[in-house]
């Protein structure tokens, strides 16, 4: 690496992975980690502290785009008052803490350090191929061990809830091919030209 990073921000950034642990294991349980958007929040600590650029690549390739997406919602929300496409929709639920709700806006400051340790170290282009095989663990471990009214990473249907117009095991083999082909690699294409 041509440049490394400061020291505080691994530090703060470990701090408050110590805060959002216990407190979204204790309010929406441990399955809620196996969100990609949580495999990202752990494995961007994990470079702030190795500075793996393989990793923080296939973050990028495989979140980053729907990150930006998520904050989009929330900021136009914010400021029209309007739901846009529902991704932050639990950002304004009353019934949520606004400590908790606080937590979330991880997704606000992740996909600026991917952005940012981007720009510094480049993107390393086999990334498509491991974010690929990590989904493709991460995704059938959503499918087997979450309720399907959880919904995580849409393994039963777009949205918040189950589709039941395909069979389940038919849309399930749809998602693992959906990923890698409408997310991530249009993703792939965008990084290697703007960072490689």
């Amino acid at each position: 690496m041509s440049t490394t990073i400061p020291l505080w921000l691994p530090i703060s950034y470990t701090l408050f992975l110590l805060i959002l642990v216990p407190v979204y294991w204790k309010h929406y349980g441990p399955a809620n980690f196996l969100w990609f958007s949580d495999v990202a929040l752990f494995s961007v600590g994990i470079v702030l502290w190795t500075e793996s650029r393989l990793l923080l690549s296939m973050m990028a390739v495989g979140v980053l785009g729907l990150e930006l997406v998520w904050c989009v919602d929330y900021f136009g929300r914010l400021i029209s008052g309007k739901q846009l496409l529902g991704l932050s929709d639990y950002m304004f639920h009353r019934d949520k803490s606004l400590f908790l709700r606080g937590l979330s806006l991880f997704h606000v400051f992740l996909p600026a350090i991917v952005i940012w340790l981007l720009i510094k170290w480049g993107y390393e282009v086999t990334a498509i191929y491991w974010q690929t095989a990590l989904a493709w663990v991460v995704l059938p471990l959503t499918y087997f061990l979450t309720p399907p009214h959880e919904n995580i990473n849409w393994v039963f249907g777009l949205g918040d809830k189950p589709q039941r117009k395909i069979p389940p095991k038919v849309y399930f083999i749809l998602a693992l091919l959906f990923f890698p082909v409408a997310i991530y690699l249009p993703s792939h294409l965008l990084l290697v030209w703007l960072f490689t």
